[in-house]
């Protein structure tokens, strides 16, 4: 079973890729999932487990820190091997030592760890944009292979495949917990006047945080995962954050 949460399609695109090579079956999280995980349980009948996630300023998404650590287990999941997948604009620092640290929290088998770079999504502070299109579309070829080798190295059980980058313990032992402290507010985002309350980021949003307002444009509640799954796929560019977002792209992974 490969158990995903995805923004921007990111991760939901590699799952897939997995699961076709495998044969695993996706379980995608979503409001009910997230929301509430200790009233989830969670198991599977075919001996593993991937947990599949994007890695969030060199960590682990911590609505899905949060999932993997409350979620019910069933006895099956509690005996399987347990994997991590997650997908990186560039490099993923020490995700996967996090990503263990709770499995082992939990009693759990833990049998590898794998990274896979994708396309950049995240545009919420200086310095950070999409990738150009013709990056984004290489990063996109190069990661078939990249899952063919994934989906090898979990049947031949021949060792993690990852893709630390410089400096990881600063990344993820001093920036990380930073960032989750002072840079995951949904506050910031707003609409522009290109809005036309279509309600697509309403609908679309794996938190079920945002709702339309008396003018039925979106209103951001507080809880909020920053996956940006509202602001790239908004068909107007309309979603902003506060103004660290003008004049950068968006990405959609619709593969």
């Amino acid at each position: 079973m490969i158990v995903y949460f995805s923004g921007t399609g990111n991760t939901r695109h590699c799952a897939a890729q997995l699961s076709r090579l495998t044969g695993d079956e996706l379980f995608e999280l979503g409001p009910d999932e997230l929301s509430r995980p200790g009233g989830i349980l969670l198991d599977t009948s075919d001996g593993r487990i991937v947990w599949a996630f994007p890695t969030y300023a060199w960590g682990v998404p911590p609505v899905m820190e949060r999932f993997m650590s409350e979620v019910a287990l069933g006895e099956k999941a509690m005996s399987a091997r347990h994997y991590m997948l997650t997908t990186c604009g560039d490099d993923m620092g020490y995700t996967d030592l996090q990503w263990r640290k709770i499995m082992l929290a939990r009693g759990l088998d833990v049998a590898g760890a794998y990274a896979v770079v994708m396309p950049n999504t995240y545009t919420l502070m200086p310095g950070f944009d999409v990738d150009s299109r013709e990056l984004a579309l290489k990063k996109m070829e190069k990661s078939r292979s990249r899952i063919a080798l994934i989906a090898k190295a979990m049947e031949e059980g021949s060792g993690d495949l990852l893709v630390r980058g410089s400096f990881p313990w600063i990344k993820s032992k001093i920036y990380y917990p930073l960032f989750k402290r002072f840079c995951m507010s949904p506050e910031p985002f707003h609409t522009t006047e290109a809005c036309t309350a279509c309600g697509l980021c309403s609908r679309i949003c794996p938190l079920g945080n945002i709702s339309p307002g008396k003018d039925k444009t979106p209103v951001w509640g507080r809880d909020c995962a920053l996956c940006l799954r509202c602001y790239h796929s908004c068909p107007r560019h309309a979603i902003a954050y506060g103004s660290r977002t003008s004049g950068k792209g968006q990405w959609l992974c619709r593969k």
